[in-house]
């Protein structure tokens, strides 16, 4: 791993060893995170410090095919997963426990876990939304049919939002999901590719394959929606061609309210989205990067760097990655210009 500051890192032991699909921190202890992957795992992390205290990889989850998302519980004892084998599983943190609660009829591509509620949210490529009582004898509570295959969902209090194939974002109110609270296309012109909610509540992100990300409100007033812009970003010309990159992955900063964005040409970029800036970007990663995270009190922010396939197979043999995970403290590069200091 050379050519990038990899001393700013802290890198546990047993990383995966094929692509990562996600990374999410524990909402209750900054310090321990799951990470899925596409090796059939999901791997529970206790981060440490360099010269402080070692990282510990606390747990390995085995399923039968690649997993594509991983949660949480409110509380943070507990994980989720899914993936390619349609299955929603409970992963109990302390005892390694697995638990079946039910299944997809095709991949889980993305969830969510409602604190409000104490509900497991998937969402898959079968056009379902679901809702998950782990507590109860039938855990699946509630399946909410959508228009097209569902790529991304997020949450934030008691808004849900459902990206899918074509271009179409579902907006939910979850206590109420009779139908969308709003339906509307994206603002970017090719497939959604990453989804993340502001803390604030106020709206959320979107990228998509092509190198731009979207920056969009709740509020259907006009007044609102004309705040909503996009930009190109994970861009670069090489010899006077302009090469274009997938954004992967999107991750809002739980305090200050900008975002990291994660990109196949192998960089990550914070935003301050309020004044259309971009404040920092670290230096160049060995390999794409699939997944970004902040912990739950904004010291840290998690890089996964893996292969993303967006060259297939030629592309994994001419430039292969070992898949790394890395987390590094954050300093005032996240804090949006405006923050009093």
């Amino acid at each position: 791993m050379s050519n990038f500051d990899e001393l700013s890192y802290t890198t546990p032991p047993s990383p995966p060893f094929d692509s990562i699909s996600s990374i999410r921190y524990s909402p209750t202890n900054p310090d321990q995170l799951l990470l899925s992957s596409w090796d059939t795992t999901v791997r529970f992390y206790e981060i440490g410090e360099s010269g402080v205290k070692q990282s510990e990889a606390k747990a390995k989850f085995d399923h039968r095919a690649a997993v594509l998302a991983c949660s949480f519980s409110a509380d943070g004892s507990r994980g989720y997963s899914g993936g390619l084998d349609t299955a929603v599983r409970e992963l109990d943190l302390n005892t390694e426990r697995i638990t079946s609660l039910g299944v997809h009829n095709d991949s889980i591509s993305s969830m969510a876990y409602a604190g409000a509620t104490n509900q497991l949210i998937t969402g898959s490529w079968d056009r379902t939304i679901r809702f998950w009582d782990p507590r109860a004898a039938s855990p699946q509570q509630n399946s909410q049919s959508t228009p097209e295959r569902i790529y991304a969902i997020d949450l934030v209090n008691h808004t849900l939002v459902v990206a899918m194939a074509s271009r179409l974002f579902h907006i939910y109110d979850i206590r109420k999901m009779d139908k969308p609270a709003q339906e509307r296309e994206s603002s970017l012109k090719y497939m959604t590719r990453s989804l993340a909610c502001m803390p604030d509540g106020q709206g959320y992100a979107t990228a998509s394959v092509e190198g731009r990300i979207a920056v969009e409100y709740f509020d259907p007033s006009p007044a609102s929606q004309d705040k909503k812009y996009a930009f190109k970003c994970h861009r670069q010309t090489i010899n006077d061609v302009d090469h274009v990159w997938p954004v992967n992955s999107l991750a809002f900063h739980p305090v200050y309210n900008t975002f990291a964005s994660g990109g196949s040409d192998g960089t990550v970029s914070i935003w301050d989205h309020k004044v259309k800036k971009r404040l920092r970007q670290y230096p160049k990663f060995p390999g794409p990067v699939s997944a970004v995270a902040f912990n739950c009190d904004g010291s840290k922010i998690a890089v996964g760097v893996s292969y993303t396939w967006d060259e297939g197979e030629a592309g994994l043999r001419a430039n292969p990655v070992t898949p790394w995970l890395g987390v590094r403290k954050v300093g005032d590069e996240v804090k949006p210009k405006s923050w009093p200091s």
